[in-house]
């Protein structure tokens, strides 16, 4: 497995099945603090990622295994770019509750740590002028007099707190209008030249909201050492990020280890666009009602209209 910096891994486990898309396909599920990780255990190139970011729900359900016939499993439901995707998994281990726990807990863990990686706009950030810190966070610094440039209003110069995750800002007269700027959001920090003055300028990541934030420090000397210190914290926290997922398994089955040896698999990469490994995946738990029949010319059938992006080839080639 190749990881990110800041990727750690939490748990595997080595007996696994993926019940959707490769039922009867023994694997192994490698759970870090972003992800859930499959492969094939025969053929390593067979694998699948699922980032955290995208999981809707994550439920136990009965589900039909080639390996284990009907058994509980877990169903993973999961959104990107507006389409739907279900993923099942056996555990192959009968008893073990190790699937479930480990990585509905580890989502948990995911969910209620969103501060350390997402833009946050007016939160429950400030308590008595003081930043309630999130775990491992640590205040750096505490700069006094800063002003918040926002369009054509400028508030009043109030705190700004420069941590080893994030910088947050705080109206003086109201502390609800805040925000909280992870160093993971930021695209640069730079000086710039404003109708106000020289000002710090915060350019936040798309995946936040692409924002534009102004803000100005004085004197102009005060700016400048603020500046290199948020892009110094900044350089330090790329190159190993906390993204605050902190989760630690209690036992561990013999045989189960965590130094996942990564495998060198020599594979052709098919881009001819006829295989569809998506198509496998699809959930249709949205579908009100059946799709309106159309006639296929290749069946000499009438089938119901296929969704946006699958062709009936893409089909046969997953159940081939």
């Amino acid at each position: 497995m190749k990881s990110r910096p800041g990727e750690k891994l939490i748990d595997s486990l080595n007996a696994v099945e993926d019940t959707k898309g490769n039922n009867g396909d023994r694997g192994r599920i490698i759970v870090t603090n972003l992800r859930i990780l499959w492969h094939s255990i025969a053929l390593p190139r067979v694998n699948l990622s699922i980032g955290f970011n995208c999981v809707i729900n994550i439920s136990t359900k009965t589900a039909q295994s080639k390996l284990r016939g009907t058994t509980e499993a877990l169903y993973v439901l999961t959104k990107c770019n507006n389409t739907r995707f279900e993923f099942i998994f056996t555990n192959l281990i009968p008893g073990s509750p190790r699937l479930f726990t480990t990585v509905i807990s580890v989502h948990r863990a995911y969910e209620t740590s969103k501060l350390y990686r997402d833009l946050k706009l007016r939160g429950a950030l400030i308590n008595n002028k003081q930043l309630r810190l999130l775990p491992q966070e640590q205040v750096y610094n505490k700069v006094n007099g800063v002003w918040n440039l926002s369009s054509d209003q400028v508030w009043k110069p109030r705190n700004v707190f420069i941590t080893n995750v994030r910088l947050v800002w705080h109206a003086n007269i109201n502390e609800s209008f805040n925000i909280s700027i992870p160093y993971l959001q930021m695209k640069s920090v730079k000086i710039r030249d404003s109708k106000f003055g020289l000002a710090l300028v915060v350019e936040s990541s798309q995946q936040s909201g692409g924002y534009v934030l102004g803000f100005r420090i004085d004197p102009s000397e005060k700016l400048h050492d603020v500046v290199k210190e948020i892009q110094s914290l900044h350089r330090v926290y790329s190159a190993c990020p906390l993204f605050g997922v902190e989760f630690e398994t209690e036992e561990r089955m013999q045989g189960d280890d965590l130094a996942v040896e990564q495998v060198q698999d020599e594979c052709e990469i098919e881009s001819d666009g006829t295989s569809d490994a998506f198509a496998a995946y699809f959930a249709d738990g949205n579908k009100d009602k059946d799709r309106d029949p159309v006639y296929n010319e290749e069946l000499g059938l009438a089938i119901e209209k296929l969704r946006d992006g699958i062709t009936l080839q893409g089909l046969w080639d997953v159940l081939a």
